[in-house]
Formats: C-alpha cells, structure tokens, sequence
C-alpha cells in the first residue's frame, strides 16, 4: 500500500470516530466572548516544528492580556517538549508520552479555565486528550467535525495563515488582537561558540542562505539545482543550511562553491534563527525554516508542491516572499530556472 493509501484510511478512520464522537458529546457552542475566570489555560500542542513556531504568537499575546495566567502545553513528543522548555511566556509543559505519572498528575488532577485544540482537522488524539481532560470551557478552531466537541469555534477561512487562526483564541477572550501582533518568535537556547564566531565572519551580512533540508522526502530539492542556483549569482556570498541528515550534502556544496561561507551546523533553531537574521534573503523548501525567517524578517523565496492548501495555510507570514510552485507534488520538479528568477525578483525589491 503507498503512503497516499495510508493517509487517505487513516483520514476516513478518523473522520468516522469524529462522527461516532460526535452523537455522544453534545457540548452546546457559547456565542458571547468568554468572560470567566482565566487562572489557567491548556493548550494543545501540535508535533511539527512549523505548528510549533506558529503557536508562539498566540503564547505572546495570552501572556500580554492575561499576565497571571497560567500557561500549560500538552505536547506529544520529545522534540516540542524541548522547543518551548525555554519559552518565558509558558508556565508548565506536559508531556503526553512522557511520565505517565507525571503527566496525569499535571493534567488530569486539576480542572483548567480554558482548553484550546490548535489543530484545524479532525485528530483521533487531540479530540480523545479534549474529552479527557477537564476544562471549563473548550475552544477549537470551526471544522465540521469539531462541532459538538467544544463551547467555542473559531471561524476563519481554512486557508487562513495559521498564526491568524490561534490568536482567534484572543477573540473568543475577549482581547482581539492584530495581525501585526501575530509574528512568531524563536524561544531563546544556548549559543555555541563556532555559530558566535560565525556570525562575526565578514561577508555573512547580506549573504543568501539556501535550505537544503524538509520534513518530507516530497520537498526536497536536488544538489545539482542547489548548485547552478548558486554559479548563477557570481556577486552574491551564500549560506547552506541543513538538518543533522542532510550535513554531508553541505559539506559537499560548500566544498564545490567559492560563493558559499562554510559555515558550522546548527544545534537548534534558536542558532538558525540568529544566521537568518543576517541574511539577504533565505530560499528554502517548504519547511520550519520558513517560519524562522516570518520570526527574523527576513525575505523568502519558497518552493512548494502544488498542493494549495501547503501555499496558504503555511505561508511566510509579515514578510516580503515569493513561492515558486512545482507543476506536480514533488519540488524536485522544480526548474533552476524558475528559482533563479524568484531569486532576482526579490533581489530587486
């Protein structure tokens, strides 16, 4: 069976307990803001970093308007549990698949103000994690299948960027909030000491980064593209960025282009975050990095399957971009010559 089998049963299954849910919890939707207390809020936190990065505004805002109260994610794995450790505006992280014993002494012993799922589709996980756990009023964002599960929907436009679509909560509150007040950040971590000197390296300001890593083997662009994309701009300094995996193809690039800084990997995104910062301009998959550079302002050039929903829900949001579009699913089908011209076009404005 191939992957898009695989998703399209896992899909149907969810959408069928959605439904079966749905006949045995009857929550009446509230049309009036939420006025009560707000002492503590649980949120439920989505796997990817992108959905990580995205969720920051929302943590900003919250901690904003309602300083004393208390913030506590739910996260289900180790690597977002690790993301927001550091996040100032979080008051404590539950692991799901942590410590059980810790996890149900955090969540399921006290009865929180206000929970929010972040997911915009049916999930088996987050929907059970909304029965479960004990909230005086429930928030999510309008799907027909969420309907029943919560006091309150936030409606938007499924293609509305994400950011837009979780600082909703902020209306539901009672304290809308500007889409200008919704730029992501990076939660702050340790700095090593070869990226402190790398950024002091002479020729990185306004250099142009490349992001030769993405979370699906769908988005990845090839070496060879990589490499004409960078013999092209014979004025321009570059920056490869990748994942752990991917490090020996940098190595390989750096080696075979005068054009590129070689520069040392990165231990996390709060590092990625402080390159981008200095760059031009950063052209990139459609991945988390895209993201960090909404966090940095920085310009993008992205490249994305032509799956719509990938290009408006997960956009660069608050920055100057341009997408380019790969005429099938894969961005490898993307031309050098179509990334080149993205790449004068942001150049020149």
């Amino acid at each position: 069976m191939n992957q898009k089998k695989k998703w399209k049963k896992k899909r149907l299954f969810r959408q069928v307990l959605a439904r079966i849910l749905q006949k045995i919890v009857k929550r009446p939707l509230v049309s009036e803001p939420y006025t009560g207390p707000l002492e503590t809020i649980a949120i439920l936190t989505q796997e990817k970093y992108g959905d990580a990065i995205l969720l920051t505004p929302l943590l900003k805002n919250l901690k904003n308007e309602f300083p004393d109260t208390e913030i506590h994610l739910v996260t289900f794995n180790k690597t977002i549990t690790e993301f927001f450790s550091t996040d100032s505006n979080v008051t404590a992280i539950h692991h799901a698949k942590g410590n059980l014993i810790s996890y149900f002494k955090g969540v399921f012993s006290q009865k929180f103000d206000m929970l929010f799922n972040t997911k915009d589709h049916p999930s088996t996980t987050f929907l059970i994690h909304s029965l479960l756990i004990r909230a005086h009023r429930k928030a999510g964002i309008d799907n027909d299948f969420h309907k029943g599960f919560y006091d309150y929907l936030i409606t938007v436009d499924y293609h509305s960027p994400i950011p837009l679509k979780n600082c909703g909560l902020m209306t539901i509150l009672g304290k809308p909030v500007s889409a200008e007040s919704c730029r992501p950040y990076i939660p702050p971590k340790p700095v090593s000491e070869k990226i402190t000197q790398f950024l002091e390296t002479s020729g990185l300001d306004g250099a142009i980064g490349i992001n030769i890593s993405a979370g699906w083997p769908t988005r990845y662009w090839t070496e060879d593209k990589w490499k004409t994309v960078i013999d092209t701009f014979t004025e321009q300094k570059f920056v490869v960025l990748s994942a752990p995996a991917d490090l020996e193809t940098k190595r390989r690039l750096e080696s075979a282009c005068p054009a590129i800084l070689a520069s040392p990997p990165t231990l996390n995104l709060y590092e990625t975050g402080m390159i981008i910062d200095k760059l031009r301009l950063l052209v990139t998959p459609d991945t988390s990095l895209v993201h960090v550079a909404s966090c940095q302002k920085t310009p993008v050039v992205g490249l994305y399957v032509k799956a719509l929903q990938h290009r408006t829900r997960f956009k660069p949001f608050l920055i100057d971009f341009l997408q380019v579009v790969s005429p099938t699913e894969y961005v490898r089908d993307i031309t050098s010559e179509a990334v080149i011209s993205a790449i004068n076009e942001l150049l020149r404005r």
